[in-house]
């Protein structure tokens, strides 16, 4: 057996029995977002630290518990922080939470995260749904000997991000009266900020919003065919887009200004999702 795919496996196996119920949703939360744990209706939580050769997070603000309850009628898993390149973890570790929670049940993948902002029109604190999405720097997480039990060897990459999904996101903040702009993300590594040529390149490349997660982790569940959708608060401008330093202080200060309407955008459109 693929060594990656013996080792998802395994962690699959550690917990299996711990679920309370098969997730048809698996939301992962970014930076500043993860109080939205508590709007669910909780049936059960797993720490990392609980799994075997599991990659647990040392981020500030990203806590590293699946939790697992309903958002309104839906049975969701939610990734109480995510894992990061940066943090010196094998890009194959990065994605084993999302395969985890593919193996779980769940059919759809709904990533959020705290970017910043490329697109001179976009302000701080405001939302962009992730239409397309570049990767540079950060590796491939399809490197390597194909996992077969997950997908095939070249995955096509036209529409990662589910368009029908992705409707429905749009109607849920036009009925909500949530301002929603749309993008292409790109992901670097991190975990130092960009520089301010390295902003006027991505912008020439036609990005939108740039971070340090997110990529990787739709191309590995883009593999295993699962539905993706994304939405990126814009936490801060980029360098050189203001005079201002750049701080994680400073991001998870705006996400958290950002998470009513988050809270209210994430949950309408899951409702809707199935």
């Amino acid at each position: 057996m693929n060594q990656v795919y013996e080792k998802i496996v395994k962690c699959y196996d550690s917990i299996k029995d711990r679920l309370p119920f098969v997730p048809k949703v698996a939301l992962v939360l970014g930076s500043g977002l993860g109080n939205y744990a508590g709007t669910m209706d909780v049936k059960g939580e797993i720490s990392y630290s609980e799994i075997e050769d599991f990659p647990v997070s040392t981020v500030p603000g990203h806590e590293g518990k699946f939790i697992f309850g309903y958002v309104k009628s839906v049975p969701v898993v939610c990734m109480k922080g995510r894992v990061h390149y940066y943090e010196g973890y094998p890009i194959t570790d990065v994605v084993l939470p999302a395969r985890l929670m593919k193996l779980m049940g769940a059919e759809i993948l709904f990533l959020t995260n705290a970017s910043g902002g490329i697109n001179p029109a976009f302000s701080a604190g405001s939302f962009m749904l992730i239409k397309d999405h570049i990767s540079i720097f950060a590796p491939n997480p399809l490197v390597g000997a194909n996992i077969d039990e997950l997908g095939c060897r070249f995955p096509d990459m036209s529409k990662v991000y589910d368009p029908a999904l992705s409707q429905i996101i749009k109607e849920k903040a036009a009925e909500c009266e949530i301002p929603l702009n749309e993008g292409i993300y790109v992901q670097l590594t991190g975990p130092s900020f960009e520089s301010p040529a390295e902003i006027k390149m991505l912008r020439s490349l036609g990005a939108d919003a740039v971070g340090m997660s997110t990529v990787v982790e739709a191309i590995a569940a883009n593999h295993m065919g699962m539905r993706i959708c994304g939405i990126s608060c814009v936490a801060n401008l980029a360098a050189g887009m203001t005079n201002q330093p750049l701080t994680h202080e400073e991001v998870q200060e705006a996400s958290n200004k950002a998470a009513p309407l988050f809270r209210q955008l994430i949950t309408e459109s899951i409702a809707a999702f199935v």
